[in-house]
């Protein structure tokens, strides 16, 4: 018997479970094909405004700033603005999100680059699948036109959010996701991002970028 067996032997025998016992092996299938919904706090509910509002200050909260524009043309701008205004090199490694690359980043003085970073580059910007305003926290689902590696990476991470993709809660990122990739079909990796990279493990002084982006700047896009 393998150590695996002997710890789920273990569970089993503490559950007075047999290891043939049709009825809970039943009962597990029902639970996973009905994904009941578990308990939602209310921080994050109300209407849409409101959910905007309160992931904007959740957001602000651990250190992420915030800004919000009209529509996804503004984006390029904004971006441009972002990196002017810190002294930041002008320089974006973007993936194959079709919604950027249509974007007028012409009109804008930042060198672009496309597909996943390998460390070299100071900035990314790629598209949140959806946000959690109970904790202003980004989902991100990877693929070519997001690939992972942005997210962690670059020393500076943009992300765009539509407004319209703003859940209350994780319960309803999850229902977001089976109703689009389908149930039981997910990508590779499903990143929940709430802020820049910190941490306070060395004295307890808290330290931006210790194991990714030291900092993050959500656009929001209204329309």
């Amino acid at each position: 018997m393998s150590a695996r067996d002997e710890i789920l032997a273990g569970v089993r025998r503490s559950l007075g479970a047999a290891p043939g016992d049709d009825v809970r092996r039943a009962a597990v299938k029902a639970r996973i094909a009905s994904a009941p919904a578990g308990l939602r706090p209310a921080r994050g509910q109300g209407d849409p405004g409101a959910r905007v509002q309160r992931f904007m200050e959740e957001a602000q909260r651990v250190n992420a700033t915030v800004e919000r524009v009209a529509s996804l043309k503004d984006v390029p701008q904004a971006a441009a603005r972002y990196l002017r205004e810190r002294n930041l090199a002008a320089r974006l490694r973007v993936g194959d999100d079709a919604r950027l690359s249509a974007l007028a980043w012409g009109g804008t003085q930042i060198a672009m680059s496309t597909g996943a970073s390998v460390g070299d580059d100071p900035n990314a910007i790629s598209f949140a699948e959806s946000g959690v305003a109970e904790t202003g926290t980004l989902v991100f689902v990877s693929g070519a036109h997001n690939p992972t590696t942005l997210n962690f990476l670059p020393d500076n991470h943009i992300a765009v959010l539509r407004a319209a993709d703003l859940e209350a809660d994780y319960e309803a990122v999850w229902e977001r996701l089976r109703a689009r990739f389908g149930k039981g079909v997910l990508p590779r990796t499903v990143n929940f991002v709430t802020g820049p990279s910190r941490s306070a493990d060395i004295e307890q002084k808290l330290l931006l970028g210790a194991h990714g982006p030291r900092s993050l700047h959500i656009i929001i896009v209204d329309a």
